[in-house]
């Protein structure tokens, strides 16, 4: 069965993972979400919910301002020719849809399809402010908490320092 926000908050509350919430109207882009959420203190999340040429899935959780050059990931990675993942798999295997990526949707992947890549710089805030499975609030942990959320979830991320000549930015 696929969580939704209150199965989410639930299950964080059962690992004593700490967070606030912050409420805000359905924002489906980066910019949309600034407008509601600069305010907030921490790093603020962009996701790239990708598919190789292999049939690997992927979830990039990059600084919302960080511009992300796909084919130098997928070299840098070992994948296939990156490809953004169409609605109807997004839905399936991360419970989601468009505009409500995020991290946090890993708890939908209970099958461990997806390989989730987190950028170093996100990390580097203590606060890490993203969706929780919606895209009209803001969820806001603690950087490690959010490193032990997902592997909570069996999904051992790996961190990429994008600050390294990989982005655009």
């Amino acid at each position: 069965m696929l969580h939704d926000r209150r199965r989410l908050l639930d299950r964080l509350d059962e690992w004593s993972i700490p967070f606030e919430m912050h409420e805000h109207p359905a924002v489906f882009t980066v910019d949309e979400a600034r407008v509601h959420t600069a305010h907030i203190p921490g790093g603020h999340c962009k996701n790239l919910f990708l598919k190789d040429k292999r049939d690997g899935l992927w979830l990039v959780t990059v600084l919302d301002r960080r511009r992300v050059d796909l084919n130098g990931l997928a070299k840098r990675l070992g994948a296939g020719r990156f490809s953004f993942g169409k609605p109807p798999l997004l839905a399936d295997v991360l419970g989601v849809t468009p505009g409500a990526v995020t991290p946090l949707a890993v708890i939908n992947d209970d099958r461990h399809r997806v390989r989730l890549i987190v950028d170093h710089g996100l990390l580097a805030f203590d606060r890490v402010n993203c969706h929780p499975l919606e895209n009209t609030a803001t969820v806001v942990l603690n950087s490690a908490d959010l490193l032990r959320f997902f592997r909570g979830t069996g999904h051992e991320p790996q961190v990429v320092d994008f600050d390294d000549g990989l982005d655009l930015a």
